[in-house]
């Protein structure tokens, strides 16, 4: 019963994460009620060990259908996965707590602006080519996939915002390349999880193959209904983060 029910989570945390980021709202928080008296590290792992393969499904859907700036993000994923090992190596020296507390604010901020520029991510205007199209999302990479690494929640959205206000991506682009940079992400702390032995592989098969179906599901209705869908899916992520980080930093 237990493999059923956070099967089913991963599925529809594919479904999300695929669209815009995000699926650790739905499985992270099936996995602790599943799994109450689990080391929460193992739990971690074990959604890596899931999202990964979701990821990175989504990224060869959206590759047949979508326009993928490989030039760009080839060195971003790079420089995402570099950024995430640092991260989780700073994390076993830092407490991150402090940033339990302003990651709240930060998505607010992020929301708000999004919902004033009504008209930012509707369309696919590249800002930048070649060498500094790179370097730019070479540094995102490098700066988000840290963050990643040392907190990470809203990572993911962290990355759609950067492509759609620095780069010039719409929306949809915007989240096929962020599954890249993820799919790195997501790499990097997995990797670090299973050498520690923090990961339920029993779990994994199950919850990956679930993730998969829900993450070619999500990406499919993101190329059918466009721009203006991912839109709508991000900032309704972002809001629920908003919750979820507020209620975790002043509540819990």
């Amino acid at each position: 019963m237990e493999i059923l029910i956070v099967s089913l989570a991963s599925l529809f945390a594919g479904l999300v994460d695929s669209i815009v980021g995000g699926g650790g709202l739905i499985l992270i928080p099936a996995l602790f009620a599943t799994f109450p008296t689990a080391p929460p590290a193992t739990l971690l792992g074990s959604n890596k060990s899931a999202a990964i393969w979701g990821t990175a499904f989504a990224t060869y859907q959206f590759s047949r259908k979508v326009e993928m700036r490989w030039a760009a993000l080839l060195p971003a994923a790079a420089a995402g996965l570099i950024g995430s090992m640092c991260g989780a190596w700073t994390v076993t020296q830092v407490d991150p707590s402090f940033l339990r507390k302003a990651l709240p604010f930060l998505l607010l901020l992020l929301l708000a602006y999004t919902l004033i520029k009504k008209d930012m991510g509707q369309l696919h205007e590249p800002r930048f080519k070649g060498r500094s199209e790179a370097i730019i999302a070479g540094l995102m990479g490098l700066f988000i996939g840290f963050y990643d690494g040392f907190f990470g929640p809203g990572a993911g959205s962290f990355f759609v915002f950067a492509f759609v206000r620095l780069l010039g991506y719409d929306f949809l682009n915007a989240s096929a390349s962020a599954k890249l940079l993820n799919t790195a992400t997501n790499f990097s702390a997995l990797v670090l999880f299973a050498w520690q032995g923090h990961v339920w592989w029993h779990l994994a098969l199950p919850m990956a193959l679930a993730n998969v179906v829900g993450s070619l599901w999500g990406a499919r209705l993101a190329m059918k209904h466009g721009a203006s869908f991912v839109r709508y899916v991000f900032l309704a992520v972002v809001a629920a983060l908003i919750v979820k980080s507020a209620y975790d930093g002043f509540l819990r």
